[in-house]
């Protein structure tokens, strides 16, 4: 089952346990027997995990779906959440990329006119630093 669900064993456990996967019936030798739609369970859940959705909002869309086409419109609203969630993230990390970007062109300096402002900025204290990196 892990290997046709493309993920290790551990995964499956974990899944059960957080009951995003129904626990398995066991055989006489105490094997786990899934049954057919575990294997779709699972690739869903990694499908979402790709899109940027927490096992939370996983467990979410999974009772979601089971839901009939009613739940389309909740899935819909949960999904846009997720976009802007992800905008807000984007966002931050460009902003992060530029602040670095402007520190990385501070390097273009003469050598012996400059002080590293990536090493500053990483080592100061907050206290004696930035007043933007004050509580």
């Amino acid at each position: 089952m892990a290997a046709r669900a493309r993920v290790n064993p551990q995964t499956l456990r974990y899944y059960e346990r957080r009951g995003l996967l129904p626990r398995p019936e066991r055989s006489a030798a105490g094997y786990r027997a899934y049954g057919p739609q575990a294997v779709q369970i699972v690739r869903f859940i990694k499908r979402a995990q790709g899109r940027g959705f927490a096992l939370d909002d996983i467990e979410s869309l999974l009772q979601l779906a089971q839901g009939g086409p009613a739940s389309c419109d909740t899935t819909r609203a949960v999904s846009e959440e997720k976009i802007a969630d992800l905008d807000v993230r984007i966002a931050d990390l460009q902003a992060m990329r530029a602040a670095l970007a402007r520190l990385v062109a501070t390097c273009e300096q003469p050598r012996d006119h400059r002080e590293c402002p990536i090493q500053a900025q990483v080592t100061s204290d907050p206290e004696d630093g930035d007043p933007e990196d004050r509580p």
